[in-house]
């Protein structure tokens, strides 16, 4: 009896320690679930497309020489600013005023011999007058003094040749701008027989620059021309620069099987900090609204489920709407597929679309039909269906946790995309 009355001490003494390992290592607490919901704001959303590119002169003329030589003066050098007309380097012109005296030369000679035969034809006339010679010596005597006023012609011509010749040995700037390139030094000899040599490369104005972007074939068709940009260089990474789309040139550049379309981008160069082929990384907004009723992205993903009814009450259900999709807390929500009569704001026509989101009033879980517009996959514009009172569900957290509900997938970092961002100063 005494054996008996010990086991059964050591069985309720072991169930007592299980129950109490249970009671306080084991056993959850009843935790209530917390739904997380935001009040509609009003602010600034886009859409945009990024691209990068390589920053150039608007305008860059090369600068060479019609005349072989060597180079005896250099009057600038990189870097410098010139002026339409000025003096920017000398060839040797010993040879070329060589050529021209010796043309000069036979000009003299030419006309000393259409004196000549001028004077001979005078005499040859007189007689031929007088019967005194025959024809074949008039005529003679006629085509001598013509071949010689047409070597008189020839001379001239060729001194004109040498002359200016002899002109293009001072070599000038035909624009105002900057010197970006010096190809050639003093007493080095340019040979100009099959083609023109590049001597210098001159920048119009490095006050005015442009982006040469490169944008994927996928986003160029929401690009269009004056659409805002702005872009960032290495050299000033702090710094944010602004410009304006001002042309999409109709050539594919083609790498790799990957298509791209140029871009060309006007940016202001006041501060003379961007430098010719300078890397740009570029952002294009391409459609803007500047006061919209915007709620978080993640709104649009959330859809109630049974875990919710022990603490809340759901009032109705989501709508069949075709296509779109339902799933639990954190999934996508169900979304209207149909679109609706546009406006437009700020940068082209923006397309509103049907969607459902959750409200919570209290204890209480109700959808609403909303319209939405821009989505830069942080925020949603709303057009219909929401004020600033409402308290739109962004998605469900434990007590003392982190929302369960993620956040709108952005997609590979490593990929171009549209996506939204801030206002560029």
């Amino acid at each position: 009896m005494k054996s008996n009355y010990k086991k059964i001490l050591i069985i309720a003494g072991i169930a007592l320690a299980l129950l109490l390992i249970w009671f306080f290592f084991i056993r959850k607490p009843d935790v209530p679930v917390v739904l997380q919901a935001e009040k509609p704001t009003y602010g600034y959303i886009s859409t945009s497309v990024t691209a990068t590119g390589k920053i150039e002169p608007v305008d860059t003329v090369s600068v060479g020489t019609q005349v072989s030589g060597t180079l005896q003066y250099l009057y600038v050098d990189f870097n410098s600013k010139v002026k339409k007309g000025q003096l920017i380097a000398s060839l040797d012109k010993t040879l070329l005023q060589a050529a021209l005296d010796q043309n000069k030369g036979n000009l003299l000679n030419a006309q000393s011999q259409l004196v000549l035969q001028k004077n001979n034809y005078n005499r040859q006339n007189l007689l031929f007058k007088t019967d005194a010679i025959s024809k074949a010596d008039y005529d003679s005597a006629v085509s001598a003094y013509s071949s010689a006023k047409a070597n008189v012609d020839a001379a001239a011509a060729t001194v004109r040749s040498a002359q200016k010749n002899l002109s293009y040995a001072d070599i000038y700037s035909p624009i105002d701008g900057v010197v970006l390139n010096r190809s050639i030094s003093v007493g080095q000899t340019v040979a100009a027989s099959f083609s023109t040599p590049t001597l210098f490369t001159i920048a119009k104005d490095i006050t005015k620059m442009q982006v040469e972007a490169n944008v994927d074939e996928a986003d160029i068709g929401d690009v269009s021309k004056s659409q805002r940009v702005s872009f960032t260089v290495d050299a000033f990474i702090n710094d944010q620069f602004a410009g304006t789309v001002e042309d999409i040139r109709l050539r594919p550049n083609v790498s790799a099987n990957v298509v791209t379309y140029t871009t060309i981008i006007n940016a202001p160069n006041a501060d003379m900090k961007l430098k010719p082929g300078m890397t740009a990384n570029i952002i294009i907004y391409t459609k803007e609204v500047n006061n919209a009723m915007l709620i978080p992205a993640k709104a649009l993903q959330f859809t109630p489920d049974s875990s919710l009814m022990k603490d809340y009450t759901i009032v109705g259900k989501v709508p069949h709407t075709g296509k779109g999709k339902k799933s639990g807390a954190g999934g996508n929500s169900a979304e209207v597929t149909h679109t609706v009569k546009s406006r437009k704001d700020s940068v082209g026509a923006i397309p509103k679309q049907g969607a459902v989101v959750w409200l919570l009033k209290g204890k209480t879980i109700t959808y609403k039909h909303i319209l939405i517009g821009l989505n830069d996959n942080t925020h949603v514009e709303v057009f219909k269906g929401l004020d600033t009172t409402d308290n739109v569900i962004t998605g469900i957290a434990l007590s003392g946790s982190v929302s369960a509900t993620p956040a709108a997938s952005t997609g590979s970092p490593f990929l171009p995309k549209r996506g939204g961002g801030g206002k560029g100063r």
